[in-house]
């Protein structure tokens, strides 16, 4: 990038009304009063403008009478330098002010201890790189306002409505992170955003999990018992105790209690954020119990030693034994179904089993170790029809489950 340019300072004193070039983007202005002002164009590398063409702004540079021409010239080379680098040279010329990139990354470090798993962080993280980087990430905190959060929220607020919550959401935290560092003042404009209501009302679509129906579990269970692959174990487990996927494949021998017969799933991998207890029968111990032979950190050891299986190890069994239209998750639902239809088990106890929040937080305290008998009750219930032991399985006690 060269210093040289053809106007030499006579010319410049002598210019008539416009705009004359230099060269290299920098240009004297002489208004028609003969007022006279350097600016320099530049195009700032990965902006777009609305049209998405490369984003071409101008950036004043200050008085000809008070800026000679060499001295412009050095001061377009700098914001040439910032522009070519990606940044924006009015909001870089003073680095005090922290970007709203560098701002998120430090939440993202400071809140590591908080987040329920590893994969949970880094997708919060991932969401504002997507989507909020390109467009303000190199901004400085106190200069994003509503337009600058609009520009990342319009976007994907129909079409990916639910990223788009959540990105409105950790930009949120950041903006107020970065208010009581005392780097910005005012409203949040994501709060503001949401009072004015200026993105559209999106109706949610309800996503439900395919499940298999309560009477074809019995025959699909009897096929995994013939596999000896990590995912046959890991998905017989699953649909026993009616678990999440992520609750299953990160599941470490320490959270089980042999002795008691009791799983203790911690409150960081639990989507309520509470600790879940989940009674073992005898056919769940014999499905895990083998498996310590192995001496894993998990249960459920993947390919790599001390990791666990893929969350789409099990997803990928139930295609190879050619079962079509269910998902894993989906055994939630038919055990839930199991309960209703055929156990005629009390919404309490069911809903308890599958870790769903029932009552009060006192009501729930109360209940805890009350609820914990039944739910064991309906567990040795469901273990014994899903492995077929006899087929009175389904015939439940009412006195013990309702």
């Amino acid at each position: 990038m060269a210093l040289s340019g053809k106007l030499t300072k006579r010319l410049v004193e002598n210019l008539g009304a416009g705009r004359h070039g230099d060269g290299n983007g920098l240009y004297p202005v002489v208004d028609p009063s003969g007022a006279r002002r350097w600016i320099v164009r530049v195009v700032v590398k990965g902006q777009k403008n609305k049209k998405g063409a490369p984003l071409r702004t101008d950036f004043g540079l200050g008085g000809a009478d008070i800026l000679t021409i060499n001295q412009a010239r050095e001061r377009a080379l700098e914001y040439r330098r910032m522009a070519k680098q990606g940044l924006y040279p009015r909001f870089n010329k003073h680095q005090e002010i922290p970007t709203f990139g560098e701002v998120a990354q430090q939440v993202h470090i400071d809140r590591m201890p908080t987040w329920k798993s590893a994969k949970h962080g880094q997708q919060w993280i991932n969401t504002l790189r997507d989507y909020a980087f390109p467009k303000i990430g190199r901004m400085p905190k106190d200069s994003i306002d509503q337009p600058e959060v609009m520009m990342c929220l319009a976007p994907i607020w129909t079409e990916k409505h639910e990223t788009a919550k959540r990105l409105a959401q950790r930009i949120k935290t950041v903006l107020d992170v970065a208010r009581s560092k005392g780097f910005r003042s005012g409203e949040n404009p994501v709060t503001a955003i949401k009072d004015v209501q200026a993105l559209p009302k999106v109706k949610a679509k309800v996503k439900h999990h395919k499940a298999m129906h309560w009477e074809e579990v019995p025959a699909s269970y009897a096929d995994l018992r013939t596999r000896n692959a990590m995912a046959a174990k890991a998905l017989m487990f699953t649909c026993l105790t009616g678990s999440r996927t992520s609750e299953v494949l990160d599941l470490r021998w320490e959270e089980i209690n042999f002795d008691a017969q009791i799983w203790n799933c911690p409150d960081l991998r639990m989507k309520t954020g509470e600790e879940h207890r989940v009674p073992l029968t005898d056919e769940m111990l014999a499905v895990i119990e083998p498996l310590q032979a192995m001496q894993s950190d998990y249960v459920f050891e993947g390919q790599k030693r001390h990791k666990p299986l893929s969350n789409m190890s099990m997803m990928m069994l139930l295609r190879r034994m050619q079962v079509e239209g269910v998902t894993v998750q989906g055994f939630l639902s038919t055990f839930r179904d199991w309960a209703s239809e055929a156990a005629n088990a009390s919404r309490e106890i069911a809903e308890k089993s599958l870790a769903h929040t029932v009552g009060s937080d006192v009501e729930r305290a109360y209940a805890r170790f009350d609820l914990l008998d039944k739910q064991r009750v309906l567990m040795e219930r469901w273990s014994s029809f899903v492995a077929g032991s006899h087929r009175e399985a389904i015939k439940l006690n009412d006195n013990h489950l309702s």
